[in-house]
């Protein structure tokens, strides 16, 4: 079983990619280029913590796996933004 602390600390690691790959997210959307490497390394970071985060849900608990699954479901979901976003910046 994870533990309290080891669990806290993945969501913590989730949060502040979370928060890196917003910034990013925003940047992008006020601008017609982006950064693509800061880009890119922010997607990457998210993908990480998924994986972490998956990886951390098979020694969880009930309660800590609901917690992990909420978590990474904001992550996918700002991971799926900004692969659109990324589409619509370049033409096809």
């Amino acid at each position: 079983m994870a533990t309290r602390q080891s669990v806290g600390e993945h969501i913590q690691r989730s949060e502040d990619a979370y928060d890196y790959a917003l910034s990013q997210f925003e940047t992008a959307s006020k601008q017609e280029h982006f950064n693509e490497t800061e880009y890119s390394d922010a997607q990457l970071m998210l993908e990480d913590a998924v994986n972490d985060l998956n990886k951390l849900s098979l020694f969880a608990n009930e309660q800590q796996r609901e917690e992990i699954y909420r978590k990474r479901l904001q992550l996918q979901t700002l991971q799926n933004n900004m692969i659109l976003q990324r589409s619509y910046e370049r033409p096809l």
